[in-house]
């Protein structure tokens, strides 16, 4: 099974400490962000996993080639310009490719008790993507019908909503947070192109446009834990948390 670590981000919202440092390397735990997520995605059974990167690349390359991590890892390397989610993920087809499963795409700054076998198991056979998703309160909020199909998105602070149904009421729809990781089918790729979608380009914007006619469905961990490691005063929250999941 393969697997992708979004790791290639600026990490801006962590200064000073990505000054020096990219957001994967950033400690919690007494190890680098990186560290959690490849170890959750070995122990749930992925064995080739693929790694973006673009700020401090060679800090990066040096960790992951610095161990034997029990798995195969790739590198795709974003140092000539970020790609974004989309672009990312586009762009590392000649890792993904070929096969026949799903692949899991993962932030690297998610700290979780997600059940990333739990995923598989929940992933339905016609879907291109599946968003896990929670009732984590949050400004903005992916909208889902009541299959849990994808219908939209809003932001509940500014009240705009981006969908591709024109009447679409957001009161009726299911209201969820993404959580950062996903499971896509290899069908993903060549709809890129079909639909526009070519060198920098955020995924969400795919998933918005092409919910009408393509299977993007949520799947909803009601009881998860989780905790977005995007500000500095989000790292103690990420401490317990990693706390809690390692201990034994």
């Amino acid at each position: 099974m393969k697997a992708m670590i979004f790791a290639a981000g600026l990490g801006t919202r962590l200064r000073p400490l990505t000054d020096s440092l990219p957001k994967a390397l950033v400690p919690v735990c007494g190890e680098p962000l990186l560290y959690h997520v490849i170890g959750k995605l070995r122990e749930a059974g992925y064995r080739e996993i693929v790694v973006n990167i673009h700020h401090f690349p060679e800090q990066i390359r040096n960790y992951l080639q610095s161990r034997d991590w029990g798995v195969k890892i790739e590198i795709s390397d974003e140092s000539a310009g970020l790609l974004e989610t989309g672009g990312a993920v586009a762009r590392a087809k000649e890792y993904i490719l070929p096969t026949d499963e799903p692949f899991l795409v993962h932030n690297v700054d998610i700290i979780s008790d997600l059940d990333l076998s739990w995923v598989r198991s929940q992933t339905r056979p016609d879907a291109l993507a599946t968003l896990v998703v929670s009732p984590r309160k949050t400004r903005r909020n992916l909208l889902f019908d009541n299959d849990m199909r994808l219908v939209g998105w809003m932001d509940s602070q500014s009240g705009e909503v981006r969908t591709p149904y024109p009447h679409l009421d957001p009161d009726r729809c299911r209201h969820y947070a993404f959580a950062g990781i996903h499971n896509l089918s290899p069908r993903i790729f060549p709809h890129f192109a079909e639909w526009g979608f070519k060198g920098r380009f955020p995924i969400m914007d795919f998933y918005l446009k092409t919910c009408a006619a393509e299977p993007i469905y949520g799947l909803a961990a009601e009881n998860l834990s989780l905790v977005d490691v995007g500000k500095i005063d989000t790292l103690s929250e990420a401490r317990q948390l990693c706390s809690k999941i390692l201990k034994p």
